[in-house]
């Protein structure tokens, strides 16, 4: 039915609807015998654990050069590396491109192809022989937002019966490459893939819609050109191994109290998203042992998930999260820690002067909010934008820590 359903919305006869219908296909083959042919073909009595990222990014950004080194890297870890190649190109290579026919059709079908391949390989990659798989996708769903209007991609959302933050969080970390062409001029260049068109204008005009369409993922860093082609792959290498658990953090965090921002502001600003969080601290048999579940999203759509921080030592813990259903998010909420408050907060995610900046507004607070800004280097200056008045430096304070404000709240700073 969704087969048909989806075929009625793509014009009759193009090489999209061509490729959509095979592509539906194959996924309702693979659906089927997965669910009720799984024991003859593969083992499930052991899943993997499987970590889905994104690295995208501007044009001539270093995608290439990234996903080789990605692949050698992390298999040198232990990770069975796969790769979600990019299917935009795949689609043009094989004669199929938004400028034959209407861009909002091969957007559609760009999309529905992507998402099911997206699903056959991570419904694959559970069934593979391996500890640890790394999934990683060359572009994610939210690329394409940036190459149509806000009203094609809603009613695509609506075709697919989805919406976007279901899609923007469905991968478990994004990375972002900047464009040559922004910071590192010299080297920007349209040789070297037949399908890259833009101007140097024109591919950081592209750069930051793409931005703007991830800012709000709760893992989305953007690797810039501050330094040489080297140290920006080994920065892009060093910041998934740490969101891996695999190495130390390469980013520096810090942390502001900062004079209650003007929300018309920021809600207008093209590269900053709205999230609403609940945070809900639940019971532990052990002390040295903290589980929390979390709400995330916006307009009635969110995601659920649940983390266990577990301490090891006076200096080290051990953090995992998961994705959770309602179901046993429900389950979950019946054994809140009741001495403990649930945060709630509306979060502004902001990409700003290539940093990416999280303002957290609580509903205890009247004069003050909390900005935290990730850092590439512990001396990397950061550039506050005008309308954000700064208070006091509170990096380390343990006192404003999300625990802690479950704890009791701190005096507000008149």
């Amino acid at each position: 039915m969704y087969y048909r359903y989806i075929s009625s919305h793509i014009t009759h006869g193009s090489n999209q609807l061509i490729i959509l219908q095979t592509m539906a296909l194959i996924f309702l083959i693979w659906y089927n015998v997965s669910n009720f042919g799984r024991i003859l073909i593969w083992k499930v009595s052991f899943m993997p654990e499987i970590r889905k990222i994104v690295i995208t990014g501007g044009p001539c950004g270093g995608k290439t050069t990234a996903l080789s080194r990605i692949e050698k890297h992390f298999t040198g870890l232990g990770y069975h590396v796969v790769f979600v190649n990019e299917t935009a190109t795949e689609m043009m290579s094989n004669g199929s491109a938004p400028w034959i026919g209407e861009n909002v059709n091969f957007q559609n079908a760009l999309m529905h192809l992507q998402y099911y391949k997206e699903g056959i390989y991570s419904g694959w990659a559970n069934h593979l022989d391996y500890d640890k798989v790394l999934l990683v996708c060359d572009r994610g769903l939210l690329d394409n937002k940036a190459y149509m209007t806000e009203e094609e991609f809603e009613s695509i959302l609506t075709i697919m019966q989805t919406n976007e933050i279901e899609l923007r969080d469905n991968y478990d970390a994004v990375f972002h490459l900047v464009t040559a062409a922004n910071g590192a001029e010299e080297f920007y260049t349209t040789s070297n893939n037949e399908n890259r068109i833009e101007s140097i204008d024109q591919a950081i005009t592209l750069d930051n819609k793409i931005i703007s369409a991830w800012t709000g993922h709760p893992h989305f860093r953007v690797i810039d050109n501050n330094r040489d082609f080297e140290l920006k792959i080994a920065r892009l290498i060093s910041e998934i191994a740490d969101f891996l658990g695999t190495s130390e953090p390469f980013e520096v965090e810090r942390r502001f109290l900062i004079e209650y921002p003007d929300l018309d502001i920021l809600e207008s600003i093209p590269n900053c998203s709205k999230v609403e969080i609940i945070q809900t601290y639940l019971n532990t048999p052990t002390a040295d042992t903290e589980v929390h579940v979390r709400q995330r999203g916006n307009d009635e759509n969110y995601i659920l998930t649940e983390t266990t921080i577990r301490k090891v030592s006076d200096t080290d813990n051990i953090e995992t999260e998961r994705r959770i259903s309602q179901k046993e998010y429900l389950a979950l909420i019946m054994n809140a820690d009741t001495t403990l408050r649930q945060i709630r907060k509306s979060r502004y995610c902001l990409s700003y002067a290539k940093q990416y900046l999280e303002i957290d507004i609580h509903p205890f607070w009247s004069n003050q909010a909390i900005l935290s800004v990730e850092l590439s280097s512990e001396g990397q200056q950061i550039v506050f934008p005008e309308f954000i008045s700064v208070i006091d430096e509170i990096t380390g304070d343990e006192s404003y820590t999300n625990r802690a404000l479950a704890e009791g709240i701190p005096i507000e700073i008149n």
